[in-house]
């Protein structure tokens, strides 16, 4: 009976770890990144510019192997969905590798640099434990997909699919 509980209390633990939030934190939106011309941007007002459009956000930094190895799917996933916005943050420490990763890797759509990396108070208040990270907006600003990985791309996929 002792095993079976613990087992139980795991199972239970796993799960709400990893429990897809609707909204994003106060701390989160209020989180100033780094627009690619050097100026700071709040992220609610990156998010805002995208209301009325379904949203991919990526997480990621040029130093991530699993980043890099996701890179022709989320460029498959592009072009399966090109109607689709595509915002980039990295958690790159620099702002030369955050902008030669973009260049060497071709990567489309709109970028940011976090100012802190992964265990700063943007990645804090993501919720942050992996990256490549994906997130999904639907057209009214609702999360529909708040933690998927480079493994989840048929997910993603469907998801973009069906998203009114």
């Amino acid at each position: 009976m002792k095993k079976i509980t613990t087992l139980l209390l795991a199972i239970s633990a796993f799960a709400c770890s990893n429990a897809q939030k609707k909204e994003f934190s106060t701390e989160a939106l209020s989180e100033k990144l780094v627009a690619l011309d050097g100026n700071s941007i709040e992220f609610k007002s990156i998010l805002e510019k995208y209301k009325g459009q379904t949203l991919v956000i990526e997480v990621w930094a040029s130093w991530c192997g699993d980043c890099v190895k996701a890179m022709p799917k989320i460029k498959a996933l592009q072009a399966q969905n090109p109607n689709v916005n595509y915002v980039f943050i990295s958690m790159d420490k620099t702002v030369e590798k955050w902008k030669e990763g973009i260049e060497k890797h071709k990567m489309r759509g709109t970028h940011f640099l976090a100012n802190d990396g992964m265990k700063g108070a943007f990645g804090k208040a993501l919720d942050l434990d992996w990256i490549p990270r994906y997130i999904i907006l639907d057209k009214t600003g609702k999360i529909i997909i708040y933690r998927a990985i480079e493994t989840d791309f048929e997910q993603i996929n469907y998801t973009l699919k069906n998203t009114k």
